[in-house]
């Protein structure tokens, strides 16, 4: 078991090749920890985690000392620096601001009352234990990553006391036409050491754009360059997919020349709300680390489908049901309504 775990340090993505060495290292380190546990009748359970929080702070150390930028919602751009307030300098930037094309962050999406309302509604729903520290709250079908199976499990439906952070994805252009599949509330607490590793949100089943939208606590999204096999996340997914993005939006995602041995900090301010597409959905991982958690960190993260399990998609019939389970948002006469698919095709509007 612990030999299985172990073999995730491999998966660390690498800046300089001084740091294959160094994972290397690690890696017998570790083996060697793992003996002493055997030796002293430690039990594996207590000494991976500690293992593993070594890891995570010492790639945590690396990355700081790696060229680094920090992405401004306010200009799109990218400036120089580590501290995630040095968005805050805007327009006063230092150094050259470069283009990093994918992200899109509006702030104050949530107004303070309806974000103290939804967290009222999320903690009178049950959380459950999730990895690294984390809770959840998953609302959306089952999936199976690895054989590419999708059923629709208990899902029937999100939270009435939700839907009203839906609706307003109305209110981005970037979100047109995005149809929520799944949404997972998301507990980040310092306490317990909460993070989440570099990866790529799988790329079989979730579509283009990654939504996440922030209810409570700043932290921070580190995106470091993936560098691993096309295999991994399904990547090899991507090529056979149309853009559904609208004919600017896609145009302006055109990757640019940056450096791959850089990192890239975007801020999460609480009641903002990040998409992630193109380029920085795909060509990057992205991760929140246990030290950018300073206080309590709610998030509801948002999924799509990709294009073959939509409309006229090869596997439309594998997604008809769970289609059926999710509401699609429709404006009408100053109204939003929920287009329900039931047997008398009945449009009703959405109650929060």
């Amino acid at each position: 078991i612990g030999r299985g775990r172990l073999c995730r340090v491999r998966n660390v993505p690498t800046l300089f090749s001084i740091r294959e060495r160094l994972n290397s290292l690690l890696i017998l380190t570790s083996i060697g920890l793992l003996v002493i546990g055997l030796e002293f009748f430690i039990c594996y359970n207590c000494l991976i985690p500690d293992i593993l929080t070594s890891l995570r702070y010492l790639f945590y150390v690396i990355l700081q000392k790696s060229k680094s930028y920090v992405y401004c919602p306010y200009c799109d751009k990218l400036s120089p620096g580590w501290d995630i307030n040095e968005y805050k300098k805007h327009p006063y930037h230092d150094g050259n601001l470069i283009d990093y094309p994918g992200v899109y962050i509006k702030l104050d999406f949530l107004k303070e009352d309806e974000a103290e309302e939804l967290m009222k509604a999320l903690d009178d729903l049950p959380w459950q234990a999730s990895q690294s520290g984390r809770r959840k709250q998953n609302f959306g079908p089952k999936c199976n990553f690895k054989k590419r199976k999708l059923q629709l499990g208990s899902f029937n439906g999100f939270p009435k006391t939700t839907q009203f952070v839906q609706r307003k994805f109305e209110e981005i252009p970037l979100l047109h036409g995005f149809q929520t599949v799944e949404q997972c509330s998301l507990e980040y607490d310092p306490e317990r050491g909460a993070s989440i590793d570099p990866h790529v949100d799988d790329c079989w089943i979730w579509g283009e754009r990654i939504v996440t939208v922030n209810v409570l606590g700043d932290s921070v999204l580190t995106m470091t360059p993936y560098r691993g096999p096309i295999t991994r996340y399904n990547l090899d997914c991507v090529p056979n997919y149309d853009s559904i993005l609208e004919k600017d939006m896609y145009d302006n995602t055109r990757s640019v020349d940056i450096d791959n041995n850089v990192v890239i900090r975007l801020p999460m301010p609480a009641r903002s709300l990040m998409v992630l597409y193109g380029p920085a959905r795909y060509k990057w991982e992205h991760s929140v680390f246990r030290q950018d958690v300073t206080s309590r960190r709610v998030c509801l993260a948002y999924r799509e489908l990709t294009p073959p399990y939509l409309e006229n998609g090869e596997h439309q019939e594998e997604a008809s049901e769970i289609l059926r389970t999710c509401p699609v948002p429709l404006y009408l006469n100053g109204f939003f309504y929920s287009f329900l698919f039931t047997e008398r095709s009945v449009i009703s509007p959405w109650t929060a």
